[in-house]
């Protein structure tokens, strides 16, 4: 479980950086808010991706940790 939400969160930040630097119509087909000609930028996709890596990154950190008996 820890290393698949490391994996998704790394995932989730290379997205981010696609939508933050990337036009809608240079985006990759498959992804969101492809539209072809378009120069918009999804600011709102790159932010709830880049949210979302952090959410993840931090639930890898915290998952499996074992709390020591007093």
């Amino acid at each position: 479980m820890k290393m698949l939400a490391f994996l998704l969160a790394i995932i989730c930040a290379v997205v981010a950086v696609m939508y933050y630097t990337t036009q809608a119509g240079s985006l990759p087909s498959f992804m969101p808010g492809y539209i072809p000609g378009s120069q918009h930028m999804h600011m709102k996709h790159a932010v709830v991706a880049a949210v979302a890596a952090i959410v993840l990154f931090l639930l890898g950190l915290f998952v499996g940790r074992s709390r020591k008996a007093a």
